[in-house]
């Protein structure tokens, strides 16, 4: 028979088949010789207190055969020959999922990419980080993969109700991902491996009969009547679609310029803002885990801070243990930082974003304090996103260009003092000691500063001037809200033109913009089946 059973092992114990069969003989109280083997069914770290424990959940064969995990089979469908098609903008996790989907329900996509595919976006990534000239539509978050290629692959979310999560999972060990992601209480893949896994989902659709076309901005869209009857592309080309996914990520500027420009509804979307925080990770394993050593048995430690200061969120984002902070900014003269590790999050030092809640009201007071902001940006449904480009902007130039960017000790940052020296750091282009007061709107310095001297206290020993702070984190969400109906899933003014993603406002991570596209794909196909 098949017993779930619920374990709580030392790390080193997980680690070793034979203490596993002992610690199920002794919960279920079989003799270890009827036990053939077990698969692990979830896992997560209990780093409470004093002693480290692996809890985890495996299903336990018992008198019978062991089997190896059965991995959800997937069929994708021939589509080259059907006659509708959806065309799908953008090729970051919400357009890959939707094309997918869509051709298990046997509908042909054309996929339009403004980016390169992997391999020539890793040189466009390579002259970023070495020479400081970014390419505007090949970066870390525009290419093949779109902005979750490169930040490594975390894969957990909380949407349980958006979507399937199995489902999504399964897809991706399916295309090559390691099957510890289907057990993982926080799965990652890791940015070494992603495009592979990335470039394997391209190849399957191709294959399928699907158009996959790289270097291909859409510029405009061809509207008759209510519907997107087809876009144009910067290079003069132009395709026809049933249907139009707009799945462009949280960076595309230009397409919600377009939008605006053409009276397509959108809005003003509060998102979060602040800075990258690196420590060594050695000093986070030592206060996560109180020892001098983690061991070989146990990962990188992470951590999760959240602070309210003054009725306003501060929050840890995107914590990269073992990890590199990157340039991230999508046009010359702006300075944006992310994170991303690889699988083994085994380089020295661990980042995390601390950003801070943004609110319409914040972009109104800055509007008046700073001649950056236009005023007829007022009622704009850009002024988040002109905020968040002020701030970028500032960021910038105060680094001194080249995308070096401004820094600061975390006491330092927090005491108003300017650091006399920096230690090293993993954002490769460096990093410049920079009164960081002086380049973040004061409402994001005064809530920073005093979420780190709160964080000191719930961690302690992360207030610490061994930590950096470098600026700025603010590619955390969408600006801007594309609205979409509920029940049909299309912009209220364009029956065939679906919002969909992070970049529209409906998804936060890779998992969430890839349920979001199968969602939308879903729903093309019960409305194109009735045309």
């Amino acid at each position: 028979m098949q017993q779930k059973v619920s374990l709580k092992l030392l790390p080193h114990q997980l680690a070793n088949e034979a203490d596993v069969i002992s610690a199920i003989s002794k919960a279920t109280g079989n003799k270890e010789s009827n036990i053939s083997g077990f698969q692990i069914h979830k896992q997560s770290i209990d780093a409470r207190g004093k002693t480290i424990w692996i809890n985890c959940t495996v299903n336990a064969f018992i008198n019978e055969p062991f089997q190896k995990r059965t991995i959800q089979f997937f069929h994708f469908k021939e589509v080259s020959n059907t006659s509708k098609k959806v065309i799908i903008i953008g090729a970051g996790p919400a357009g890959l999922f939707a094309a997918l989907q869509l051709l298990e329900l046997g509908i042909q996509s054309i996929i339009l990419e403004r980016g390169k595919d992997i391999r020539a976006r890793r040189r466009d990534l390579a002259i970023l980080n070495k020479e400081g000239i970014v390419n505007p539509d090949s970066n870390y978050c525009f290419g093949e993969g779109g902005a979750g290629t490169y930040s490594d692959g975390k894969l957990y979310t909380r949407s349980n109700k958006r979507g399937d999560i199995d489902r999504i999972l399964n897809l991706f060990v399916h295309f090559g991902a390691e099957e510890k992601i289907l057990y993982d209480a926080h799965p990652h893949i890791g940015t070494n491996k992603l495009p592979n896994i990335i470039t394997a989902m391209r190849e399957q659709l191709i294959a399928s009969g699907a158009q996959f076309i790289f270097e291909k901005k859409v510029t405009d869209l061809k509207i008759e009547k209510d519907k997107v009857t087809g876009v144009h592309t910067s290079d003069g080309d132009f395709f026809k679609g049933d249907a139009v996914i707009l799945a462009t990520g949280h960076s595309a500027r230009d397409i919600f310029e377009l939008l605006h420009r053409k009276k397509i509804a959108i809005e003003a979307k509060p998102f979060a803002l602040g800075v990258r925080v690196e420590h060594p990770q050695i000093l986070i394993d030592q206060l996560q885990y109180h020892c001098n050593s983690r061991g070989e048995f146990l990962p990188p430690a992470a951590y999760s801070l959240v602070q309210q200061v003054n009725g306003r969120g501060v929050f840890s984002f995107c914590m990269c243990p073992g990890g590199i902070i990157a340039p991230a900014a999508t046009s010359p003269g702006e300075l944006v930082v992310n994170g991303w590790s690889p699988s083994k999050r085994n380089n020295p030092y661990a980042n995390s974003g601390m950003v801070v809640n943004v609110e319409i009201a914040d972009a109104a007071n800055s509007r008046k304090k700073n001649n950056l902001l236009s005023q007829e940006s007022a009622e704009s449904p850009l002024q988040l996103m002109l905020f968040q480009q002020m701030v970028e902007q500032q960021c910038y130039n105060a680094g001194g260009g080249d995308f070096k960017a401004p820094a600061q000790r975390m006491v330092d940052f927090s005491n108003g003092k300017l650091s006399n020296n920096l230690p090293d750091c993993s954002y490769q282009p460096g990093i410049s000691s920079v009164q960081l007061s002086e380049v973040l709107p004061d409402f994001i310095y005064q809530s920073l500063a005093q979420g780190f001297k709160a964080f000191g206290k719930k961690m302690k020993g992360y207030f610490s001037n061994e930590a950096v702070v470098v600026a700025t984190e603010s590619r955390t969400s969408s600006p801007i809200r594309i609205p979409r109906d509920s029940i049909t899933l299309t912009h209220p003014q364009l029956t065939n033109f679906y919002p969909c993603g992070e970049g529209a406002g409906y998804a936060g991570g890779i998992v969430s913009a890839a349920m979001d596209g199968e969602r939308i794909a879903k729903q093309i196909e019960k409305t194109i089946s009735k045309l």
